[in-house]
């Protein structure tokens, strides 16, 4: 049976890297299961609405649950500086590893 994955999320498969472009962010709690126990857990979110994805024009969410990601697209917050930049980000192919940036370029 094939994997259901919203369309109007960000996913990531293992080794992919996707550009991105965002319009709007905010920061949510969401109910996320623990990947160790199994268990539901609370967590906040930022996410980002993206409107462009590798070129193409799309109405999406990107959810970031990593701290070290969502510090330094933190520094692109104020300002809504975000919205002048194409960000690079990869899934490493490591199962629990989460998305990083490779590459923040200005947006033409």
């Amino acid at each position: 049976m094939a994997e259901f994955v919203p369309e109007n999320w960000v996913v990531f498969k293992p080794g992919e890297r996707k550009a991105l472009h965002f319009y709007d962010h905010a920061k949510v709690t969401r109910v996320v299961t623990d990947p160790i126990t199994g268990r539901p857990k609370h967590v906040e979110s930022l996410v980002f609405y993206v409107d462009e994805e590798n070129g193409r024009k799309v109405e999406k969410m990107f959810s970031v649950l990593s701290m070290k990601l969502a510090q330094e697209l933190a520094a692109y917050i104020p300002g809504r500086k975000y919205r002048d930049y194409i960000f690079v980000i990869e899934k490493p192919y490591e199962k629990l590893a989460p998305p990083y940036i490779v590459e923040v370029r200005p947006r033409s």
